[in-house]
């Protein structure tokens, strides 16, 4: 039966000395169980989440996390770290140890002469957007608003303009990063290049980072972006038109092919679009599609990036219920589309959806050793996304992804992008990097966390 995640109260007994003196020296917040906001503090992103550490720590700076840092591993227990909480598997909050929070770390600040920015680890996409997009500047992101920018970036960072300009971690530029024995290190191509390696697709398992300098690039002042909806009757050919048209698109092109439900509840199939470059090209790239069948509706239009931006606030708010599946693809061939066609026919919720993400162009184009995060070679990554909002109904929405999955699994990749990985599927992250990388991971575990203290969280552990 599939059941929220829901934990019995902490069984840990803290030292009371050494919380007092951490509450004593914290700018920021220092929670226990039964103290106001601490019910609060522990509620993330993805509903079925319900865990109750020990203790958390709502960091107002660097001093802060340090001192939690310390705290934890003198005291044995786990850390797990909230950037913007919202992992599908709730990986930023545990049970029985320590809730590192950055949500109060939200210092942006842009240079637009170098342009670059540097923003702390509490900062949201949507936050990020906003600043830079004052400048015309952008990276690639996450196009939720609500996302956290570091989770997304060191898991490798999926977004609108990856295909044009790389993933998050391609665009990484630095980074500052708590370790386990609590020293603040910077990490970048010159220095500790190691971990500024380990960084980039490789998670948490490293440290605290508590800001991330990116390179940003000028955009806009508007991009060509929107919707094409057809009915779900023609999703068989509007994937294959897809899988056509994706073929020889430009780089700039970053396109989406989605079973979901529209806006006034119909299923149907969706094309999403945008184009980073002059308008009159976008229009000439995306005509081809906007010609395929006849679509019920075109929203594709000029809109500012950061308006794009938020094209996915309203399909995964905050508080529902959520449960995914994930796999890359090498190919999408006619068995994969016949059978998420098959499946999405019989989707028990609305507000759940199918999306295929092209992917190649500027990601395949870095080295395979360059950073951490592997198989930048696939064309496309497949996401089934359960979302329902009633507890009752967690049983058929969670077999429907699953049986989703298992469905295209014979024709799909082992490959898996990490930060679409569920709480069973433990199993699957070494799959997520090629065996090099991932040795060379764990010899980075070792190093920088030999005792494992940053194991809540897609884990890596040391080999010795």
């Amino acid at each position: 039966m599939a059941t929220l995640d829901v934990s019995t109260p902490p069984q840990v007994a803290l030292d009371d000395a050494a919380v007092a003196t951490l509450r004593a020296s914290a700018r920021g917040q220092t929670l226990l169980p039964g103290d106001d906001g601490y019910d609060a503090a522990r509620v993330v992103w993805n509903a079925m989440i319900d865990r109750r550490p020990a203790l958390i720590v709502r960091a107002a700076g660097v001093a802060d996390v340090i001192a939690a840092v310390n705290f934890a591993r003198d005291s044995g227990l786990p850390v797990s770290i909230r950037g913007g909480g919202h992992n599908v598997a709730g990986k930023a909050v545990c049970d029985d140890g320590v809730m590192i929070d950055l949500s109060l770390m939200k210092g942006i600040r842009v240079d637009p002469a170098r342009r670059t920015v540097r923003a702390q680890g509490g900062v949201t996409w949507g936050e990020f957007d906003h600043e830079t997009g004052a400048f015309g500047l952008a990276t690639t992101g996450g196009f939720v608003p609500t996302t956290g920018i570091a989770g997304l970036t060191l898991g490798g960072g999926l977004g609108f303009l990856m295909r044009s300009f790389g993933l998050a971690c391609d665009n990484l530029v630095s980074a500052d990063v708590v370790t386990a024995d609590g020293q603040l290190l910077t990490a970048s191509a010159i220095e500790n290049a190691d971990l500024f390696w380990g960084l980039r697709g490789g998670g948490g398992n490293f440290g605290v980072v508590t800001s991330f300098e990116f390179q940003l690039r000028p955009v806009g002042p508007a991009l060509l972006a929107g919707f094409v909806f057809h009915p779900l009757s023609e999703a068989g050919k509007a994937v294959r038109f897809f899988r056509e048209f994706t073929a020889n698109a430009p780089d700039a092109l970053q396109t989406y092919c989605v079973m979901l439900s529209s806006p006034d509840g119909h299923p149907c199939v969706a094309f999403i679009v945008c184009y980073n470059g002059p308008l009159e090209a976008g229009e000439a790239a995306v005509a081809p599609l906007r010609a395929f069948g006849q679509p019920l509706e075109d929203t594709i239009a000029p809109l500012p990036y950061p308006v794009i931006q938020q094209f996915g606030g309203p399909v995964y708010p905050h508080g529902r219920l959520n449960y995914w599946k994930s796999s890359m693809l090498d190919e999408l061939s006619d068995e994969i589309i016949d059978n998420l066609v098959e499946q999405f026919a019989s989707v028990p919720s609305p507000l759940s959806l199918l999306a295929l993400e092209h992917l190649g162009g500027a990601i395949a184009r870095v080295p395979e050793d360059e950073t951490a995060f592997s198989d930048r070679h696939a064309k496309y990554s497949l996401v089934i996304t359960g979302n329902w909002t009633d507890p009752a109904d967690n049983d058929r929405n969670v077999q429907w992804v699953r049986d989703c999955y298992e469905a295209v699994r014979p024709y799909a990749s082992d490959a898996v992008y990490v930060n679409y990985l569920e709480r069973e599927e433990d199993a699957r992250i070494a799959s997520a990097y090629t065996a090099s990388t991932y040795q060379r991971l764990q010899a980075l575990k070792n190093e920088y966390d030999p005792t494992n203290l940053f194991r809540i969280n897609y884990n890596i552990p040391p080999s010795n």
